[in-house]
C-alpha cells in the first residue's frame, strides 16, 4: 500500500479525547510516596506473577511517575484493567506474553483501576480495559477493549516501527530478545482491512468508507477502522475542493463553509500551519453550533497526523486558548 499505515499516525484514540493531566497524577503520587516515606518502585519492578520479567511491571499511583519516566526510552503500554473485568483478564495475558518476548524494547505497566483509580482518572478512561501507548511522557495512541491476538501483534509492530528511531531503548531491547518484537511480514492482515486499503488506493474512498463503517458496527473499539475512515474521509473532501476557496475564505471571514474547505485544501496543499491557524482564529469569531463545527474539524485535521507533530501540539494549545 502507498498510504501511509493509520496506525504509524500514532494519534490519540478517543479513548483519550480528554486532556491528559499526568502532570497532577505526578503531584498526587509525589505526594503520597512523601507521606508513607518509601521510595517509588523502579520502572524494572518485577510484577508478582510475570515471571521475573524486569520490562512487565503492575503499577500504582505511587510507582506510575516512575514508569512513565521510562518512555523517554521504550515505549510504555499501560494496560488499564480491573480484576472483575474478564475482557482485562484475557487482553493481559496477551499482552504479557508479547512483552516477556520483547527483550526490554517496551515495557508492560498493568494498572487495576479498583486501587489506582486516578490512573484511570487521569487518561479520562471510560471503559475497561483501555490500553495506551506512552512516549517521551505523553500518551501517543490507545484502543479500548480486548482485540485479537493477531490484532495486538501487529499494533505493537507498527508501534515500535514509528517510535525506533524517536527512542534508543528500542533497539537495544530488540537485540535482547534477537529480532523485533514482532516482524510485520509475519503478521496475519484482515482482509477487511486489506480491502478498505486497496478501495483507498484505487481512489474510491467512498467504498473505502463503507469498509472501515462496516467494520466499525460490529466492532466499535477497531482502531485501524477508526483511523482509515478518518482518512478516508479526509481523502474524499480534499479530493472535492477548489484550491480557489482558500481567496473566497480570506475575503470572507464569516464565512464558515469556506474557512472549512479551506482548511482542507490547506492541508492538502502541506500548508498545514496555515490551515490550523485558520480554523483556531475561526474557531475565536464564531460562537455556537459554528464553533462547535469548526473544533470538530480541527480536530479531525489533527487525527490525519503524529501526535507527537509539533504543529499538532501548538495548534492544541491555541485551540484549548481559544475555547477557554
Amino acid at each position: 500500500m502507498t498510504r501511509p499505515d493509520p496506525r504509524k499516525t500514532a494519534a490519540l484514540s478517543a479513548a483519550l479525547s480528554g486532556a491528559v493531566d499526568l502532570g497532577a497524577l505526578k503531584a498526587r503520587a509525589d505526594a503520597a510516596r512523601t507521606a508513607a516515606a518509601t521510595p517509588a518502585a523502579p520502572a524494572g519492578a518485577s510484577a508478582p506473577d510475570n515471571g521475573s520479567v524486569p520490562w512487565i511491571v503492575d503499577v500504582t499511583e505511587a510507582s506510575f511517575q516512575a514508569v512513565v519516566e521510562q518512555s523517554l526510552q521504550v515505549p510504555v503500554v499501560v494496560l488499564l484493567g480491573a480484576s472483575y473485568s474478564p475482557e482485562s483478564q484475557q487482553l493481559a495475558a496477551s499482552l504479557t506474553r508479547f512483552a516477556s518476548a520483547s527483550g526490554g524494547s517496551w515495557i508492560l505497566a498493568r494498572v487495576d483501576l479498583e486501587s489506582s483509580p486516578r490512573i484511570g482518572q487521569a487518561f479520562g478512561v471510560q471503559s475497561v480495559p483501555t490500553t495506551v501507548a506512552v512516549a517521551a511522557g505523553q500518551p501517543i495512541d490507545a484502543f479500548a477493549g480486548p482485540i485479537a491476538d493477531a490484532e495486538l501483534s501487529q499494533w505493537i509492530a507498527r508501534l515500535l516501527d514509528a517510535l525506533r528511531e524517536r527512542l534508543p531503548g528500542i533497539r537495544a531491547g530488540e537485540a535482547r530478545a534477537g529480532s523485533p518484537v514482532v516482524a510485520e511480514e509475519d503478521v496475519v492482515e484482515d482482509p477487511r482491512i486489506v480491502a478498505a486499503e486497496e478501495a483507498f488506493e484505487r481512489g474510491d474512498y467512498v467504498a473505502a468508507q463503507g469498509y472501515y463503517s462496516e467494520i466499525l458496527a460490529s466492532e466499535p473499539g477497531n482502531e485501524l477502522a477508526k483511523e482509515g475512515l478518518a482518512q478516508a474521509r479526509f481523502a474524499e473532501r480534499a479530493e472535492a475542493v477548489d484550491p480557489a476557496v482558500i481567496g473566497k475564505a480570506d475575503s470572507a471571514p464569516e464565512d464558515v463553509d469556506a474557512q472549512l474547505a479551506a482548511a482542507d485544501a490547506e492541508v492538502a496543499g502541506q500548508m498545514v500551519d496555515e490551515a490550523f491557524s485558520r480554523l483556531v482564529a475561526t474557531v475565536r469569531r464564531v460562537y455556537g453550533d459554528d464553533r462547535d463545527r469548526v473544533r470538530s474539524h480541527l480536530v479531525g485535521l489533527f487525527e490525519l497526523f503524529p501526535a507527537d507533530d509539533a504543529r499538532v501540539a501548538a495548534a492544541r494549545r491555541n485551540l484549548a486558548s481559544a475555547l477557554y
